[in-house]
């Protein structure tokens, strides 16, 4: 069964810390690109961070440079997004998704904002609420 579970989440005031978890199973997780992905209420979803599918490129949306830090764990299926200095703007329910062309690259930048309504799969999400 193919899964994407993310973990992490909760409520943190302005300037606080947290590592959001995404642990892959049921495909082969090595060939795909991955990303974190927002959407709070009212809003638009928004490709946060992502990471290509080779050479280990990243990208970020401008509005976390800084302060967001994206890495994979491919011995353990895992997908992390440490987020700092967190402001309520940050607020939403993240989630996290995959997505394979066969064997063709995927950039990090494509991952975030081309697959940002279609990636192939995706988790339910954790929710992420900065305030005071």
């Amino acid at each position: 069964q193919v899964q994407l579970v993310e973990s992490g989440g909760g409520l943190v005031q302005p300037g606080g810390s947290l590592r959001l978890s995404c642990v892959a199973s049921g495909f082969i997780w090595d060939y795909h690109a991955v990303g974190w992905f927002r959407q709070a209420p009212g809003k638009e979803r928004e490709g946060v961070s992502c990471i290509s599918n080779r050479r280990g490129g990243t990208y970020y949306t401008d509005s976390v440079k800084g302060r967001f830090t994206i890495s994979r764990d491919n011995a353990q299926n895992t997908l992390y997004l440490q987020m700092n200095d967190l402001k309520p703007e940050d607020s939403a329910l993240y989630y996290c998704a995959a997505e394979r062309r066969g064997f063709s690259y995927i950039s990090a930048r494509n991952m975030c904002v081309d697959f940002l309504d279609s990636a192939s799969r995706r988790g339910q999400g954790t929710l992420v609420t900065v305030s005071s």
